[in-house]
């Protein structure tokens, strides 16, 4: 039984104020802190925040947690569900509580938090580690398959100063045999990626961006190639580490056209144009997915990209994690897989029926970290638990378990 919930506002690495929850059961007290994303889509559940000027610049999360504290806390209390065996009935719950469609009420962030905590809480209770406790929710199969984890190393768009439009240029370890050697192969890559814009741009080019990756001068995609492909060589790892791109396009869309030059002069450029210019990239270079290249709303060129697209195309901002978008993307033909962040949708058990879902159209399902993150590695369990292959982020595993490598997209499957 929840015997209290508490509540707190902590910052996150961006220095903004997030939301952290402590739920304490007769087992202990179990904490989860709520991600926070910059580039965020119009669909996305609601993350409540202040808008006093005064704090934070408006960007508090106080309102949250007094929702926590004074609304969702009671009210669970008094609702006595069990930690270990009414996970979907908690989130169910607490939607409810919120009344709204997007979680407006309440805040995604704050029902989020409470949901992560009731999940740790109920693995405790059960006597399992998180990922097998998710494993069980998510009805997922055996054996556990560690993730590919896709390092952003390049920023740009909303996520840096620089003048790329593209959000985030990654590397993926898909050569190597297991999640240690592929976080080794990363780090690699990235010290020498730092010393290849050293040679180029000079040493006050280093500057990183939002998720830790360099910031250069650069402006535009294959720019931000180029220095992967000559920091995978100085490294020794050329044919092991693949490239993805996540342009996150609908914040450089405007009036039915793609501003890629949106950061300095404007440089328009049509969906057919766009097309044109991935089709080019996957061509030239060593990529295996790509992520929004087309803004949320341009459903007509997702489909029509859809149709020849040779790599995993990724619905991030087009499907916010939402059975009700993945649903419609299918029906359009429009991605072949899904992201997933637990604060687009509010709830680890909606999370999990959005995964699910993509799952039984044979889709990908690629966990993600958000650009404002905290040392909580509830993801990294998720990741695990269901099997996804890939991840934004991730962590070790001291168990037996397979490891994605190329087969990333797949690993649901093994």
């Amino acid at each position: 039984m929840i015997r209290s919930i508490h509540a707190a506002q902590r910052l996150d690495s961006r220095g903004c104020p997030t939301v952290q929850v402590e739920l304490t059961t007769e087992k202990g007290t179990f904490r989860a802190i709520v991600p926070s994303g910059a580039s965020t889509g119009i669909n996305e559940a609601v993350e409540l925040r202040d808008g006093d000027e005064s704090a934070y610049g408006g960007r508090g999360v106080q309102g949250a947690v007094l929702n926590i504290q004074n609304v969702i806390g009671p009210s669970l209390l008094e609702s006595n569900f069990r930690v270990d065996t009414d996970q979907k009935k908690i989130d169910q719950f607490l939607k409810e509580l919120d009344g709204t469609k997007n979680k407006e009420r309440l805040g995604a962030n704050g029902i989020l938090g409470v949901s992560m905590a009731c999940a740790r809480a109920g693995a405790a209770h059960s006597g399992i580690p998180l990922y097998e406790f998710l494993r069980r929710e998510a009805g997922a199969n055996y054996p556990f398959v560690m993730p590919v984890p896709f390092f952003n190393v390049l920023n740009g768009g909303v996520h840096s100063g620089n003048k790329m439009a593209f959000q985030e240029t990654m590397i993926a370890p898909v050569g190597a045999s297991s999640i240690t050697e592929a976080v080794k192969m990363g780090s690699e890559v990235y010290q020498h990626l730092k010393k290849v814009i050293i040679e180029k741009f000079g040493s006050s080019a280093i500057g990183i961006g939002d998720e830790g990756g360099f910031a250069p001068p650069i402006s535009e995609p294959h720019e931000a190639l180029d220095l992967l492909v000559q920091a995978v060589s100085n490294a020794g790892l050329s044919g092991k580490i693949k490239f993805a791109i996540d342009p996150a396009s609908s914040e450089f869309f405007r009036e039915s056209k793609y501003d890629i030059g949106f950061k300095g002069a404007t440089k328009l450029k049509t969906a057919k144009e766009m097309m044109g210019l991935y089709q080019s990239l996957l061509e030239e270079y060593p990529v295996v997915l790509l992520e929004d290249p087309f803004a949320q709303n341009d459903w007509d060129s997702w489909t029509e990209f859809n149709k020849a697209c040779p790599v995993e195309l990724v619905g991030d901002d087009l499907l916010v994690t939402n059975p009700v978008y993945v649903q419609m993307a299918r029906y359009k033909d429009a991605c072949n897989a899904m992201l997933l962040k637990i604060n687009q949708i509010g709830t680890i058990s909606e999370a999990i029926e959005g995964a699910n879902l993509a799952y039984s159209y044979d889709w990908g399902v690629f966990v993600s970290h958000r650009s404002g993150e905290m040392t909580d590695d509830f993801i990294a369990d998720l990741a695990v638990g269901l099997r996804t292959g890939h991840l934004k982020s991730g962590a070790p595993y001291g168990g037996k378990c397979l490891f994605a490598g190329s087969q990333f997209k797949s690993a649901s499957k093994f």
